[in-house]
């Protein structure tokens, strides 16, 4: 469905009047192959290059070099050269589910506007797949006239996620999507992800710094650090035996609950209340 070929990302940062503008490289020479149905997650600490490589995914920047190839073709990202076909088929769900809304937009419009693309659809037929994509990510017809600041965190995430289904993409870009929700929530937006990538035969790209996500949603893994791709493997592969010494530091990292001390701690702490009583 999607292969990388030593994508670069360099941008040109200013020093002042005198002095040479200095280049960063955020993104440098990143390659994979991503099966059409199938989760990639791509993990790494702030800074390490994820973002912007979701930014190259999605068409939003242009990378400085290297391939971008979706269902067997070559992408030609230049500016006025990429198709309407082509950004139909990849759609983002940025982390922030307020932000990426129009607050100004009642939640009907904001789902139809991607099919005004579409000049022969008729409003009738816009306001009716916009309220069955409703239905798909748990809301209700009733939510189609409401503003988005009438909803919850974890509902303007799946209104988000609605939008980008709109066009009918074959891979959708994740950056983040559940890290600004409460942990019971995330959960609630994993479970409905698995089940849309289910029923339409998605692909992901999931972007994310929280192991634990990764480790229910992912297929496979790529860890990047300093906009490299320093390791790339199936989930269960990379979490049992990672190969390079950012992705061990990088688990040892990551707060872990024993489960069973804090069970024995709350039992030895009603035991104690009982006593008292």
């Amino acid at each position: 469905m999607l292969e990388i070929r030593d994508v670069k990302r360099d941008y040109r940062v200013p020093q002042g009047l005198f002095k040479s503008d200095k280049i960063v490289h955020a993104v440098k020479g990143v390659s994979f192959a991503l099966e059409a149905g199938k989760t990639l997650a791509i993990v790494g600490e702030s800074g390490c290059g994820k973002s912007t490589l979701a930014r190259i995914l999605t068409f939003i920047d242009e990378p400085t070099s290297g391939d971008i190839i979706i269902d067997g073709a070559k992408v030609d990202t230049r500016p006025g050269h990429l198709t309407s076909e082509m950004r139909q088929k990849v759609q983002i769900v940025f982390q922030n589910p307020y932000g990426s809304l129009n607050p100004r937009q009642k939640v009907g419009d904001v789902l139809g506007e991607p099919l005004l693309i579409n000049t022969k659809m008729t409003a009738a037929e816009r306001r009716e797949k916009a309220t069955e994509m409703l239905v798909k990510v748990g809301l209700g017809p009733e939510h189609y006239n409401r503003y988005p600041h009438m909803f919850s965190g974890g509902q303007r995430q799946r209104i988000a996620i609605a939008r980008a289904l709109m066009l009918n993409p074959k891979l959708l870009v994740l950056d983040e999507p559940v890290s600004a929700l409460d942990l019971s929530v995330q959960a609630q937006v994993l479970n409905l992800l698995t089940d849309l990538q289910e029923e339409f035969g998605l692909t992901y790209v999931f972007i994310s710094h929280d192991l634990s996500v990764v480790r229910h949603i992912a297929d496979e893994v790529m860890v990047m650090y300093f906009g490299e791709a320093v390791e790339y493997g199936s989930r269960d592969r990379v979490f049992a035996d990672p190969q390079h010494d950012y992705t061990r530091s990088l688990f040892a990292a990551t707060p872990r609950a024993d489960v069973e001390t804090i069970r024995a701690r709350l039992a030895k702490r009603r035991s104690a209340t009982f006593e008292r009583a």
